[in-house]
């Protein structure tokens, strides 16, 4: 997979975690305000658009499996980083709820 079909991949994750990380972020704010029904509909929004950033990234690794060569640029990398921090913010999500709910 040369360099160019990786970057493409690399904007698909991007933009599917940007989405995702942005309706987390939008969750966030609900659940401070004590709307906690809408908090967690946007964060099963947010999965849905990480399923897609993890289908876009499952083309790439299928193609390393399969044998063939890919040549990663700082796109991918960057689009690695997006991900990688929505996944934790998500996880650090669940827990401010817990709090947010108790306060």
């Amino acid at each position: 997979m040369d360099k160019e079909a990786v970057a493409m991949i690399g904007f698909e994750v991007v933009a599917f975690a940007g989405e995702a990380r942005s309706k987390l972020i939008e969750a966030m704010s609900k659940a401070e305000k004590g709307e906690f029904d809408q908090a967690n509909q946007l964060v099963e929004e947010a999965n849905e658009s990480l399923k897609e950033a993890h289908h876009s990234q499952t083309k790439m690794l299928a193609a390393e499996a399969r044998g063939e060569t890919i040549e990663l640029g700082f796109i991918m990398v960057h689009a690695q980083d997006h991900l990688m921090t929505t996944l934790l913010l998500k996880d650090v999500i669940r827990h401010l709820f817990n709090i947010y709910k108790k306060a």
